[in-house]
């Protein structure tokens, strides 16, 4: 899960991002983001809303199997 935190937080401030830019794009409050960031509640939708929005590919925030 650690590999997702950091590409997370990576990704959102690679694209000059906060929190609450990435919470106002996807309709979720800032600390939503934050659970995700911190490997708390992030499910697969959640990682294609993220790797879209971010302009990634799906397999750069993937969780290792």
């Amino acid at each position: 899960m650690k590999n997702l935190q950091l590409s997370l937080s990576a990704l959102r401030v690679n694209k000059g991002m906060t929190q609450q830019d990435v919470a106002d794009r996807l309709g979720v409050s800032r600390q939503t983001v934050a659970k995700w960031e911190n490997g708390e509640s992030v499910s697969e939708l959640v990682i294609y809303a993220l790797a879209y929005l971010y302009g990634v590919e799906i397999d750069v925030i993937r969780v290792p199997a």
